[in-house]
């Protein structure tokens, strides 16, 4: 069961009652709050749209209690348009938004909010291990997945299977730099990743991509990096700039199968290039985490049992 002490801290008892409500807690998603609108709360596919409706000072509790009262605190973070609190959870924030420039300096006036629920499933990846792993070197590997279907999950639990090592497949721990740019793969709250990603691991938080890549091969002499969605030209140059330093990378894309991969000019340069060796394609049609197949670059196979 998902543990929520840290969302029902922050959450009015009113919404909290509504939340209590449901039962299958292991499946619960998001909770969407919106000013004069009904709370809608998404658990697996199932959408239940509650009664009741938030009002403006139920968002002032909220912001109130994710910044222990104190706005300015979590200011460099709204400018992101999102907070994340104790347990990993990820709240979303739209409302007014106050620009410098091109910059967003700050949300004000908050109307929406969209709390995430953060879910570690330890030992998620530990079946797929094998097909990534071959006498103590790791292929270079790419996640291809619809939206929340658990790629996210599954990149973190590898990360930590990769960092501790793993004994029954002859895999020593490997130092690894998690480059975290939408605070998803650790979860970190106050600069600490609230997941468990493995003892030989460093992570730079909310540290986009493109900048956070090289920053660690200059720095932290990784072995591997971990990244979550890449999709900019900039992010292909710095990956095939790793892969040139010797550095292996675990990444995911949005995506429904490897042709999205081939079939996107954003990749033309890595997939040219062959910088992957294998890709885990997750099954949007079955349950999150569900695997659809594993597809072998050098042979142009699909691998179904694994």
């Amino acid at each position: 069961m998902v543990n929520l002490d840290n969302i029902f801290f922050i959450l009015p008892e009113k919404i909290k009652s509504e939340v209590r409500l449901i039962k299958e807690y292991s499946d619960l998603q998001e909770i969407r709050i919106k000013v004069n609108k009904p709370l809608i709360i998404q658990v697996g596919k199932n959408e239940y749209v509650s009664q009741y409706k938030a009002t403006e000072d139920d968002m002032k509790k909220i912001l109130n209690k994710m910044s222990g009262y104190s706005i300015y605190a979590i200011e460099e973070e709204l400018r992101q348009g999102y907070v994340t609190i104790k347990g990993g959870h990820r709240i979303g924030i739209c409302g007014e938004c106050v620009t410098e420039g091109l910059r967003v300096k700050t949300i004000k006036n908050v109307s929406s909010i969209n709390i995430r629920v953060c879910k570690e499933i330890i030992g998620c990846s530990n079946k797929l291990m094998k097909n990534i792993v071959f006498r103590n070197r790791v292929f270079n590997t790419i996640i291809i997945s619809p939206p929340k279907c658990g790629k996210t999950t599954i990149l973190r639990d590898m990360t930590r299977n990769l960092s501790n090592g793993i004994t029954e497949l002859g895999l020593t721990g490997k130092k690894i730099s998690v480059i975290d740019e939408r605070s998803e793969i650790g979860a970190c709250a106050n600069g600490v990743p609230q997941m468990n990603i493995g003892i030989r691991t460093d992570i730079m938080d909310n540290c986009p991509k493109s900048i956070g890549i090289m920053m660690a091969i200059r720095s932290m002499a990784p072995e591997i990096i971990v990244c979550d969605e890449i999709g900019t030209y900039e992010d292909m140059k710095s990956v095939l700039m790793a892969v040139n330093c010797g550095v292996n990378i675990i990444t995911t894309i949005h995506g429904f199968g490897i042709e999205d991969l081939y079939n996107r000019d954003v990749f033309k340069d890595i997939t040219q290039n062959n910088v992957f060796e294998k890709a885990i394609v997750l099954d949007a049609a079955r349950s999150a985490g569900s695997i659809d197949y594993i597809y072998d670059f050098k042979s142009s196979t699909k691998e179904r049992s694994f």
